[in-house]
């Protein structure tokens, strides 16, 4: 079996630096049957969660990640669970935001899609 945290780290890396340049090209990530799970809000398909993920109310991002986890997730395949936490700044703030966010990861031709995706910001108690 591969490297899973290496896998992980390289999907992780890819994924914001994508969303941080243009996340309007993060739709091959994704197929019609993965799951977007959005501060509580559902989206199902690519196209429904390229166009949530686009049409967030900022224009630029930045992802910083602080930790990322990887687990198999399943034994009968080499699908993944990866969870990862970090901070974000969106346009002009100076604030960073704290956020967590879970892949769950499927194999298909060599590489990895997103079967679900499950994103949160983070707030202090």
């Amino acid at each position: 079996m591969a490297d899973i945290n290496a896998i992980a780290k390289q999907f992780v890396e890819f994924y914001y630096n994508q969303f941080d340049s243009d996340r309007s090209q993060l739709a091959p990530l994704y197929r019609d049957h993965s799951m977007l799970s959005f501060e509580a809000q559902q989206f199902q398909g690519a196209a429904s969660i390229v166009e949530k993920l686009a049409g967030l109310p900022f224009t630029s991002i930045k992802h910083q990640v602080s930790t990322m986890d990887a687990q198999p997730a399943a034994t009968d395949k080499a699908s993944m669970i990866v969870l990862v936490t970090g901070q974000l700044l969106t346009g002009e703030e100076s604030n960073p935001l704290m956020f967590s966010q879970v892949f769950h990861l499927m194999p298909e031709n060599g590489s990895y899609y997103v079967f679900n995706d499950v994103f949160r910001l983070v707030y202090g108690a």
